[in-house]
């Protein structure tokens, strides 16, 4: 049984390791059929470092942010949500992590999970992930599609898949229909 975990987060900035989730989007696919989805928008675990353009791309405010849900409590919240689809203990039960340059939004998952103190972020992913964007490079490398830049928008725009770009469960909406596009093209 293939399990999937679509997922988006929008963050304060760019290094995982000083910035933080403050939204967090997630679909979970089994079998081709969404089961479930979660979205939660998360409070800075670091109210000081919060780059001025992550405001801007998210359109929030720090007196915003500053009213989310604690990060503490979305953890717990994902978790018991996570618990419901993949058994931690089963090491051949793990989602596969799917989104758009997903590599971003694992660094940063992984991060909220040991800032929560929970270094077991592998007991429910997978270490496999799929990432859209890879296909896209191979394509433009094949000549296969050449658009003036691979942002998220960009190539949704190009494959008629409606987004509202950095609004977390949009993005992976659109990354899954993307994905699922991007089947039916002969590589």
């Amino acid at each position: 049984m293939k399990k999937a975990f679509y997922f988006d987060v929008e963050t304060t900035g760019l290094n995982p390791f000083k910035n933080d989730i403050i939204q967090i989007a997630a679909l979970v696919e089994i079998n081709g059929e969404i089961k479930g989805e979660f979205v939660s928008n998360v409070k800075p675990f670091d109210m000081e470092n919060i780059h001025p353009k992550a405001l801007e791309t998210n359109g929030v405010t720090k007196s915003e942010l500053i009213k989310y849900p604690e990060p503490n409590q979305v953890y717990k919240e994902l978790i018991t949500f996570l618990a419901k689809y993949v058994n931690k203990f089963d090491k051949n039960d793990k989602f596969a992590p799917i989104g758009y340059n997903v590599k971003f939004d694992i660094d940063f998952l992984n991060n909220f999970f040991k800032k929560n103190q929970d270094k077991y972020y592998g007991s429910w992913f997978s270490w496999r992930y799929v990432d859209p964007l890879a296909i896209l490079y191979h394509m433009d490398y094949r000549r296969k599609i050449a658009l003036a830049d691979y942002k998220l928008s960009t190539v949704c725009h190009h494959f008629g898949i409606p987004i509202e770009a950095h609004e977390a469960l949009s993005d992976i909406r659109a990354t899954r229909e993307l994905l699922y596009a991007l089947d039916k093209i002969k590589l």
